[in-house]
């Protein structure tokens, strides 16, 4: 199989997506990088595996690559002696990070990367601790670095100061730390430290059968259940060829979309909140709320949690459910477009909304700004249109994107997708198609690879899983697209005052357990 900047071939693998995996050298390895960026490709996910007991016989590290064709999955086996690679942040500014979680995790090193501090490991491991090494040894008693000793840069000068948050912070939100280097109220720089909730669920996943660890992936962000739940089976039935019924397909996506009505109006409430409108934030909780609880009645959780298995689906809306959900549509249209019309007339909220938290369709670019944040900065993508599956290849959808970049442009995105995600389910509810629910999954008997790409309601969510020739998990590394879109903040509140941070923090609303794994 051959993708277009490419000079190497691809092993297909069976998926309802063009996907495709090959292994190269170093040279290539680079090259590969070099080609889908020229190409206009952007950088999905980069993650290590140890398979020193599977074919290649080595530590590898892959990248996976969003193409005009498709997604390319490449993998370059390192030698025993130097567990080293080409680095790729001077070609993907959003690899930098993901090559620092590689070092943690397995031991293996961007050669040539210019940030080398520890991202997982916050001093709490044992000494030698990799978690991902089949060989992963360490004293308990010897930690590897002390949790303070994590070198933050330094901004100097007349009248600068710091002002540290976190990691522990005044709600219930995830920790994070944030370190913002200040004059007056302007923010200079942000630098931002994650890695607190690291849960050890790359390994874990390991530890499970195949076909039941769709329950972890679902779990890997709560608030993108489904989304990760279906990248997760995709993954599995690409990797054993399972072709799931058509009427299975056509109620996954109806759960992806109304998990993306959930967040947005949710996203919706908050931000109106965050800038003073606390009617915005009644209203819209109102709204969720009720999203919620029809959720729950129709497919047994508000989340919508453990709906989406290998092979299907396990719940089936009837034809009552169906209306009422049709009927919901209706009545959250209208109601949603009349809280539009508040926001926008609203003069207060509008000079808090508009020209705060730029982030230029240049800087967008360069970076790698993916999602609904992306697409508020002119990056046109989303895989329902670029790389239409069942049932998106039978229903036509409208892209939302913005060029402001501000914070005005990410909720005029999220408006626009709560309209189209509406349309959506209301085809859905009306045109699914008969059939059963599930195909059997038949675990292959030797070693296998697969590959899950599902655009949630953040951004595109990728799965890599590798199979075992004992049909058990050998690696599943799970990516969510907050892991490019975190570095961007840092960028999007420079110049801005502090008191605007949460407000353009909130715009974004990245993951912190969906990239703390």
């Amino acid at each position: 199989m051959k993708f277009a900047p490419f000079t190497f071939e691809f092993e297909a693998l069976p998926a309802p997506l063009p996907m495709a995996r090959a292994t190269v050298d170093e040279l290539h390895w680079l090259a590969a990088a070099v080609a889908s960026a020229r190409a206009g490709g952007r950088l999905v996910a980069l993650w290590g595996s140890d398979r020193r007991d599977a074919a290649e016989g080595a530590l590898v590290v892959s990248a996976a690559y969003a193409l005009r064709d498709g997604l390319a999955w490449v993998d370059l086996p390192l030698q025993h002696h130097v567990l080293r690679y080409p680095d790729l942040s001077h070609v993907f500014p959003a690899a930098l990070r993901m090559q620092r979680a590689t070092v943690d995790l397995l031991g293996i090193e961007a050669d040539g990367a210019p940030d080398h501090r520890p991202w997982f490991n916050h001093g709490a491991w044992p000494e030698g601790m990799l978690p991902l090494r089949s060989d992963s040894v360490g004293d308990a008693s010897t930690p590897r670095n002390a949790a303070g000793d994590y070198a933050f840069v330094r901004v100097e000068g007349d009248g600068v100061h710091e002002i540290p948050v976190g990691p522990v912070h005044a709600g219930i939100i995830e920790p994070g730390h944030f370190r913002f280097s200040i004059v007056g109220e302007k923010v200079l720089r942000l630098e931002q430290r994650l890695g607190y909730t690291h849960k050890g669920i790359e390994r874990r996943f390991t530890e499970l059968p195949a076909l039941d660890a769709y329950r972890l992936a679902g779990r890997v962000s709560g608030d993108s259940t489904v989304a990760y739940a279906w990248a997760y089976c995709m993954a599995l039935e690409s990797a054993t060829g399972c072709a799931v019924p058509e009427r299975a397909a056509w109620l996954r996506a109806l759960m992806l979309e109304r998990e993306r009505v959930a967040n947005h109006l949710g996203d919706l409430g908050a931000l109106g909140n965050d800038a003073a409108l606390a009617f915005g934030l009644a209203q819209f909780s109102r709204l969720r709320e009720d999203w919620l609880r029809l959720s729950r009645e129709t497919f047994g959780h508000r989340l919508m949690m453990d709906c989406i298995v290998p092979g299907g689906v396990a719940a089936e809306p009837d034809a009552a459910a169906l209306s009422r959900m049709c009927a919901q549509c209706d009545a959250i249209d209208a109601e949603v477009h009349a809280l539009l019309a508040i926001y926008e007339e609203h003069a207060g909220l509008q000079d808090r909304f508009m020209t705060t938290g730029i982030v230029t369709p240049e800087l967008a670019a360069q970076l790698g700004l993916t999602g609904l944040a992306g697409r508020a900065s002119a990056q046109a993508a989303d895989l329902r249109c670029d790389q239409r599956w069942a049932p998106y290849d039978a229903l036509r959808v409208s892209m939302a994107t913005r060029s402001e970049g501000d914070v005005a442009a990410r909720v005029g995105v999220r408006f626009d997708e709560v309209f189209e995600s509406l349309r959506l389910i209301r085809a859905f509810c009306a045109q699914l198609p008969g059939g059963p629910l599930r195909a059997e999954v038949a675990l292959p008997q030797h070693a296998a690879f697969g590959a899950g790409w599902v655009e949630g309601w953040r951004g595109e969510v990728f799965v890599g899983l590798e199979l075992g020739a004992d049909a058990g998990v050998r690696r599943c590394h799970c990516h969510d697209p907050s892991w490019q879109n975190w570095p961007v903040l840092e960028h999007a509140v420079i110049g801005n005052i502090v008191p605007d941070f949460p407000l353009i923090n909130k715009s974004f609303n990245l993951s912190y357990s969906g990239q703390d794994l």
